[in-house]
């Protein structure tokens, strides 16, 4: 492309301070270094994880910054020792690498990568190196991503190449928070043929934890949130009781042992806050139960009696559903492309990223799934 090793010049919405609406700015692009990729972002939307550290976090050393991380686009341009990607290709950033090399990525039992975290500061969750300036100053790249921007650069090993076919402005939401869910239930929680699940929240990863239970053949899938509104949403995928914490004047452990003999086998939190997690955890039957903690907080510890796990639960927790990120999303693509998960019922609202101020209050106050933002034309 034309553009090809020069500095790209385009729109981003830049968080220059915790807790403050994002700005509409011209920022430059560097050019891709080696192992890196320009990208073109087509469609991106907003997580939760974008409102923790802007409005929940603050680390005021993770500022400035391009937030995004959930998105879809076309390579612009490859920096040197880059084979795997060439200009227009389809893509997904992802913000959890897989570099293929590293003890973690070769071994079977976990989706970590040794250089995610090398990569990226989890404190202020954006890397050393940017390639984002904005008048005259450093804007830090978000998760090593930052797709709230007409171009980003990302190192190869944090972007999944897909089917030319897939629709961008439908896919992008597999670079986060459907995988998460959807894999969460499948991957981690390992979800049995004919178990009763319990999913507690039901933004856009707790819907994909109902429909990942779904696919994994759970016979009763009890949606927990304290939004009736979801309730229609959870049984469109997959849910088939819905439970409001607000509606019972007993603790909602309580409440989901009375409805299961005792406990759910498989419970999934995608709340983030950890009175969550533990009545997650005390929803499941004491002798085989499985809770899975998806939700993200680094704020706050947690603590529990020890016997509710020396009587026989397990505890685990998931980070991007336990994909192994590139071949996860890969495979999530394909699997959508192939009628076997939804992802146009996540998205409630269509929206520009001039309105990415609007699609922040949308989510923060539980009004949408996924607002899905057009960043550029194909």
């Amino acid at each position: 492309m034309a553009t090809a090793g020069k500095v790209i010049k385009c729109k981003a919405a830049v968080a220059w301070e915790p807790n403050k609406p994002l700005v509409i700015e011209e920022v430059e692009v560097a050019p891709p270094e080696a192992n890196e990729v320009r990208i073109k972002i087509v469609s991106t939307a907003v997580c939760h994880s974008d409102l923790y550290h802007l409005l929940e976090g603050m680390n005021k050393d993770g500022f400035p910054t391009v937030l995004g991380h959930e998105a879809a686009g076309i390579v612009e341009s490859v920096g040197p020792g880059v084979t795997e990607f060439q200009p227009g290709d389809k893509v997904i950033p992802i913000f959890l690498s897989q570099c293929k090399e590293c003890r973690f990525c070769k071994s079977p039992k976990t989706n970590q990568c040794e250089l995610a975290w090398k990569r990226i500061r989890l404190e202020v969750m954006a890397g050393a190196e940017t390639r984002f300036t904005c008048k005259g100053k450093k804007v830090l790249q978000f998760a090593g991503t930052s797709t709230f921007s007409e171009y980003t650069v990302i190192n190869q090993i944090a972007v999944a190449k897909i089917d030319p076919d897939a629709p961008l402005d439908k896919v992008c939401l597999i670079g986060c928070g459907v995988s998460t869910g959807y894999g969460a239930a499948v991957n981690t929680a390992k979800v049995e043929p004919g178990s009763t699940c319990a999913v507690f929240g039901l933004g856009a990863v707790g819907l994909a934890a109902v429909m990942g239970c779904k696919a994994a053949g759970a016979k009763r899938i009890i949606a927990v949130d304290v939004n009736p509104e979801k309730a229609e949403k959870a049984k469109v995928l997959g849910a088939t009781d819905f439970v409001n914490p607000k509606d019972h004047n007993k603790p909602i452990h309580e409440v989901l042992a009375e409805m299961t003999n005792g406990g759910v086998d498989f419970s999934v939190e995608c709340v983030g806050k950890v009175e969550v997690m533990r009545s997650a955890l005390e929803s499941c039957v004491p002798a085989w139960g499985v809770s899975v903690i998806v939700g993200w907080t680094n704020l706050f510890d947690i603590a529990i009696p020890p016997v509710h796990l020396i009587f026989g639960r397990t505890w685990k927790g998931s980070l991007f559903g336990g994909f192994k990120s590139k071949d996860g999303v890969t495979g999530m693509v394909k699997a959508y492309l192939d009628k076997k998960i939804q992802l146009d019922e996540f998205i409630t609202h269509n929206m520009t990223l001039d309105q990415v101020n609007d699609a922040i209050e949308l989510m923060k106050h539980s009004k949408c799934i996924r607002a899905v933002m057009s960043v550029s034309q194909q």
